[in-house]
């Protein structure tokens, strides 16, 4: 299958999962979607018991769409600068500490608390999996991809503050995550030693190098709008820094997510407020806008589908079930600590780390990092568990964390 058919299949399934969910099932989107490509991928998967040629068929289809590829190089760049673009510096300013902890000492105790608790609950079930792999699950399943649960907290009314934070905190910790992720993996390969000061190293080139790349390409996009007056070009332009300026981080060997966003926010508030006619504003944020939507509708809807593609057996999935507690047990503590630490500095409102906790959602990110794991003892189990808290998360707390909200505001009111 050609990557223009492939691109094809994938979008008239999403969009078809959205048409069913809008008509039938009446729940959010990108929640509905994902609902319905995990029932048409268990019926598929069901279905092949009696006759495995379909289910051979629908695995090759779904394998053509390369998952990983989709998520790392392509979607990620663009969703991180949509974000970013989005986000106000000053009302990031007020929060930069929150965030900067969060989105990295947390980010780090999370996937250690993970980890070790994984290799525990994984030896209740009779499973030995490797410590390093562990970790590599703590370090995929900890970032957290709240897109969708944005939209409820603000129906609901959380206030400004815990909302930039949550959004903050999701646009860099992606980039730590991942950086944490493939330190593990190369010692895990025998690409890096497991020294301190290599590692140390390793996170320092990643995360300021990031850093560095994004506000240089960045500040080069800002000229170059500057210079111009049509709202075309200027789109183009920005579709190049959250493309292009992506591999270019890549090549760099620093870390592109981060990059990408902080190219989101020059372009965002610098480029908005000096390089933009009215007209451009209007016109380019708008556009990526849409293209955050569509993005995520597309990788949710595809989350549920990729079930197909996994061919693993329901024992596969049995660790998921140890790992959904241990997973909000860790969120919970590694926003808790950071928190508890800084309220000596700063006020946090009623119930901060209760709607955080259950507010972080794992997203494509996660599934697509377990994927890309190189073969070893027990990957079935790590793939399957990192699946069944994606799922639980956006099917289970995203449906559920509006009433959360709701009922926390009648015992504290929020604002």
């Amino acid at each position: 299958m050609s990557l223009f058919h492939a691109i094809g299949l994938l979008v008239t399934l999403v969009a078809l999962f959205g048409y069913l969910n809008h008509r039938f099932v009446h729940l959010p989107d990108a929640i509905g979607m994902t609902a319905i490509g995990l029932i048409v991928s268990i019926v598929v998967v069901g279905y092949g018991a009696f006759d495995p040629a379909v289910t051979q068929w629908a695995q090759h289809a779904v394998d053509d769409i390369e998952f990983e590829a989709i998520v790392f190089h392509g979607a990620l760049g663009l969703l991180l600068f949509a974000g970013s673009l989005h986000i106000n510096v000053s009302d990031i300013a007020k929060e930069k500490w929150a965030i900067l902890i969060l989105a990295t000492v947390g980010v780090a105790l999370s996937s250690a608390l993970v980890g070790v608790g994984f290799y525990f609950g994984a030896r209740l079930l009779g499973i030995d999996l490797p410590l390093i792999y562990c970790l590599l699950f703590g370090a995929l399943i900890s970032p957290t991809d709240p897109i969708a649960v944005l939209g409820i907290l603000r129906k609901v009314g959380v206030r400004k503050n815990l909302e930039t934070r949550i959004t903050g905190e999701s646009l860099f910790n992606d980039g730590t995550g991942v950086v944490i992720f493939l330190t593990l993996l190369g010692i895990a390969t025998g690409d890096y030693r497991a020294s301190v000061s290599e590692i140390a190293s390793l996170l320092a080139l990643e995360v300021i190098g990031g850093i560095a790349v994004g506000l240089v390409l960045g500040f080069i996009g800002f000229y170059l709008l500057k210079g111009l007056d049509s709202y075309i070009l200027e789109i183009l332009v920005t579709l190049s820094l959250a493309t292009a300026g992506y591999d270019v981080a890549e090549l760099l060997h620093t870390s592109a997510p981060i990059a990408v966003v902080i190219m989101g926010l020059v372009v965002g508030n610098h480029g908005k407020q000096f390089a933009m006619s009215e007209r451009t504003r209007q016109h380019l944020f708008t556009f990526w806008g849409l293209i955050d939507e569509l993005l995520n509708l597309l990788l949710f809807g595809l989350i549920g589908l990729e079930v197909i593609a996994l061919a693993l057996s329901p024992g596969d999935f049995l660790p998921g079930l140890i790992a959904i507690p241990i997973v909000l047990f860790a969120r919970w503590i590694s926003v808790g600590a950071p928190i508890l630490a800084m309220s000596r500095f700063r006020t946090f409102g009623p119930h901060t780390v209760k709607i955080m906790t259950w507010g972080g959602l794992r997203g494509a990110i996660s599934v697509a990092l377990a994927l890309s794991l190189p073969p070893f003892p027990g990957r079935e189990n790590v793939v399957g568990a990192t699946y069944v808290v994606v799922i639980f998360s956006i099917l289970v707390q995203a449906l559920t964390v509006g009433r959360f909200v709701r009922r926390l505001k009648r015992e504290v009111p929020l604002h």
